[in-house]
C-alpha cells in the first residue's frame, strides 16, 4: 500500500490524504480549487511552485492565479519566451532584447535586423506569437549538466545566458524547452503556451512594446500609456550603460573580474553628478524666479539622498538651499485615512497635514522664521525638537515627498516659482537579454533595508504593506510624473551587489510562515 501524506489547502481549507508523488494540479482538482482565472502555480510552504511539483512530504498549499505577484510573473516570462520564438521564427539572426518597463508594457529590440523595425513587422510577431499560443505547447523544465547547457545556449548564440551560467558555479543547470526552442529564466512559467491567451506588441519608438494583461481584469491588456519623459530616462541609463559595456550581470560579473570595478564604480558616481549638476545649473539659471523644488518620486526612490546631492549642486552653482521632508507633515497615525483594505494608506495625499504645511510654506517664503515639525514612524505621532527655519533672500526651499508633484500639495505657491523633479530607481541593468529586473523589486530591496535600520519596522511588516504602498503609488504619484521638469534615475550599475548581503539578516528575523508576498499593482 503506498503511503500516504497530508496535504493542506489554504484556499478551501481542505486537508486530504494523497500519495507520495501527487502533482500540484491533481492536489488543486482533488482540493476543488476554483480560482477566478486559471491556475498558474501555487505557494508551497510559502515557496513559489509550478503546476508540475510533486508532492513527497506533507505540505501546506495555497494556489494563485494572474492576479498574484507570482502568477503574473509567470505570465509575463513565459510571454517573453514566446516572444524570442516568434522573433526566431520570422527574423533568423536577429537579436531580441528586453530592456525595461514602460508605458504599462515592456519596451524590447531587434539587433542585427536587417532595416528598421516596420509596424508590420510589430503585427507579424503577434500573430506568430498567437500561432504559437494555439498550439497549446508545453514549457518543459529540463536540468542537464551546467558544461552541456552552456555548449547548447553558445551553439544558439544565446551567449548573454552562456556567460551568466559560467559565473553561478552550478554542476547542473535548469532550463526550459517549447518546442524546438530553448530558454533559461530565474523563475517559473506557466505550464504551456495556451495559458497565454491575452497580449499584444505594438512598434514603440525603434523597437516595440510587448504588452500584457491588466492586473484589474486580466482578460484585457494594459491601456498603452504614453511616458515620453521617462522613456527617455531609460534610454539615458541605457546609453550609459554601454558606454561602460555593462548592461547584463555576465557584463558586471566580468568588469569585477577583470579587476575593473573600482572604475565602474568611479564612472557611474561621476555620470550621476554630472547628471545632478546640470538640473542644478537649469535652476541656477532661473533662481529670480524659482523659490521651491519639488522631488516626487515613489517609495525608496532615492528623494532624500538625491535632495542632499542636489543641495551641494546648489551651493556649487552659488545658491543656499534649505532641505525640507514633507514625511515631517505626516498626520498622527491614528487619524491617518485607510485604503479598501483597512490598511492606514501613507500614500494617501490627506496623510498630510496640508493646512499646516501650506502655512508654513507661506511664512517661509515671506521670510517668517517657523518651527519644523517632526514624525515618528516608531509611535506614530508627531513632535517638536526645537528645530527652526527661515529663508532669506538667497535661499532656495528643497522639499521631497512622494507628493511633490501633485498640484494639490503646493496650492499657495504661483507655478512659475517651482521646479518639478521626478525621482525614481530605474533599474538600468538587466539578469540577462530575455530577463529584467523590476524597479519594484529594487525598491522593496531599499525599503527593506530602511525600514529595518531607521523606522524599526521588521522585513515582514514592510513586505506585507507593500501591496498597499504599490496601490498608493498608482493613485497617488505616477499619474503627475509626466509633469516633471526633469526625471532623475537614482539606481546604480553595481547597487545589487552591494544591496544583497544587507536584507538577509532582517529578513532571517521574519517568520517564514507569514513572508507572504502581496498582489502587485505593477511590475
Amino acid at each position: 500500500m503506498p503511503k500516504l501524506i497530508k496535504i493542506k489547502c489554504l484556499n478551501t481549507n481542505k486537508v486530504i490524504e494523497a500519495p507520495r508523488g501527487i502533482n500540484l494540479m491533481e492536489v488543486a482538482e482533488r482540493c476543488e480549487v476554483q480560482l477566478p482565472n486559471p491556475i498558474l502555480g501555487a505557494m508551497v510552504n510559502n515557496r513559489v511552485r509550478e503546476s508540475s511539483y510533486e508532492f513527497f512530504h506533507p505540505k501546506t498549499v495555497r494556489f494563485f492565479d494572474i492576479t498574484q505577484v507570482d502568477g503574473m510573473r509567470m505570465y509575463i516570462r513565459s510571454l517573453s519566451f514566446v516572444l524570442y520564438a516568434a522573433v526566431e521564427a520570422l527574423f533568423p539572426g536577429a537579436k531580441l532584447r528586453i530592456e525595461h518597463s514602460v508605458s504599462k508594457g515592456f519596451y524590447c529590440e531587434l539587433d542585427n535586423l536587417r532595416g528598421e523595425l516596420t509596424v508590420q513587422d510589430t503585427i507579424n510577431l503577434a500573430e506568430k506569437m498567437r500561432e504559437l499560443v494555439a498550439q497549446d505547447l508545453p514549457f518543459i523544465q529540463e536540468k542537464e549538466e551546467t558544461e552541456a547547457v552552456i555548449r547548447m545556449f553558445e551553439e544558439r548564440g544565446l551567449t548573454d545566458k552562456s556567460d551568466l551560467i559560467r559565473h553561478r558555479g552550478q554542476y547542473y543547470t535548469t532550463y526550459y524547452r517549447m518546442g524546438n526552442d530553448v530558454g533559461m529564466f530565474y523563475g517559473f512559467l506557466v505550464p504551456s503556451t495556451g495559458y497565454l491567451q491575452v497580449f499584444d506588441v505594438n512598434k514603440y519608438y525603434n523597437g516595440m512594446l510587448l504588452r500584457v494583461p491588466r492586473y484589474s481584469d486580466p482578460s484585457m491588456v494594459e491601456d498603452l500609456v504614453i511616458q515620453n519623459q521617462l522613456f527617455e530616462i531609460f534610454r539615458e541609463f541605457s546609453q550609459w550603460s554601454k558606454i561602460l559595456n555593462v548592461t547584463k550581470i555576465s557584463d558586471l560579473n566580468k568588469s569585477a573580474g577583470n579587476g575593473k570595478a573600482d572604475t565602474l564604480i568611479k564612472v557611474t558616481e561621476a555620470l550621476h553628478e554630472k547628471k545632478i549638476a546640470n538640473i542644478a545649473d537649469r535652476i541656477a539659471a532661473r533662481k529670480d524666479k524659482i523659490k521651491v523644488v519639488l522631488i516626487s518620486g515613489p517609495s525608496s526612490s532615492g528623494k532624500t539622498t538625491f535632495g542632499k546631492r542636489l543641495a551641494i549642486q546648489l551651493l556649487v552653482a552659488g545658491m543656499k538651499p534649505l532641505n525640507l521632508s514633507l514625511d515631517n507633515y505626516f498626520i498622527d497615525r491614528e487619524h491617518t485615512p485607510r485604503d479598501e483594505s483597512g490598511e492606514y494608506d501613507f500614500e494617501a495625499l490627506e496623510a498630510i497635514d496640508l493646512k499646516l504645511f501650506n502655512q508654513h510654506l507661506v511664512q517661509l517664503l515671506e521670510g517668517q522664521e517657523v518651527a519644523i515639525p517632526k514624525f515618528s514612524f516608531e509611535t506614530g505621532e508627531r513632535f517638536y525638537d526645537g528645530e527652526t527655519m527661515k529663508m532669506g533672500p538667497q535661499n532656495i526651499l528643497i522639499i521631497e515627498g512622494i507628493h511633490g508633484l501633485n498640484p494639490g500639495l503646493t496650492p499657495s505657491v504661483p507655478d512659475a516659482a517651482k521646479y518639478k523633479v521626478y525621482v525614481s530607481a530605474l533599474t538600468s541593468i538587466n539578469i540577462d537579454d530575455h530577463t529584467r529586473i523590476a524597479t519594484t523589486d529594487n525598491r522593496l530591496i531599499r525599503r527593506i533595508i530602511r525600514d529595518y535600520k531607521y523606522r524599526k519596522y521588521s522585513a515582514q511588516e514592510t513586505i506585507g504593506r507593500w501591496a498597499s504602498v504599490r496601490r498608493g503609488e498608482e493613485k497617488h504619484i505616477f499619474p503627475y510624473q509626466e509633469e516633471a521638469d526633469v526625471m532623475f534615475n537614482t539606481a546604480l550599475l553595481y547597487e545589487f551587489s552591494v544591496l544583497k548581503p544587507l536584507p538577509s539578516p532582517f529578513c532571517w528575523k521574519s517568520s517564514p510562515i507569514s513572508l507572504n508576498l502581496p498582489k502587485p499593482t505593477a511590475c
